[in-house]
């Protein structure tokens, strides 16, 4: 695939903005996301598992955790009604 667009601007899939902790991946999370229509929550939960050793690290973990209890609270709401 070609990292530029038809003007040769660099493709937005292409280009990180703060940081490179996704680079060294073989597939990026967003990727993985997408091709398997994961939804946001979750998404967030893959996003901040895969990068915590390379970014933000037991915050990142904090994160992960956060969404999970988030999802969890959500999905207990749901099926109580």
């Amino acid at each position: 695939m070609n990292n530029t667009d038809i003007l040769g601007k660099k493709l937005a899939s292409k280009k990180q903005i703060g940081g490179n902790h996704y680079k060294q991946y073989a597939i990026q999370p967003i990727e993985f996301i997408e091709k398997n229509n994961i939804p946001y929550i979750e998404g967030n939960i893959i996003k901040y598992l895969v990068r915590w050793r390379d970014k933000n690290g037991i915050q990142d973990l904090d994160k992960a955790i956060h969404y999970i209890e988030l999802l969890k609270e959500i999905e207990k709401f749901k099926n109580a009604s």
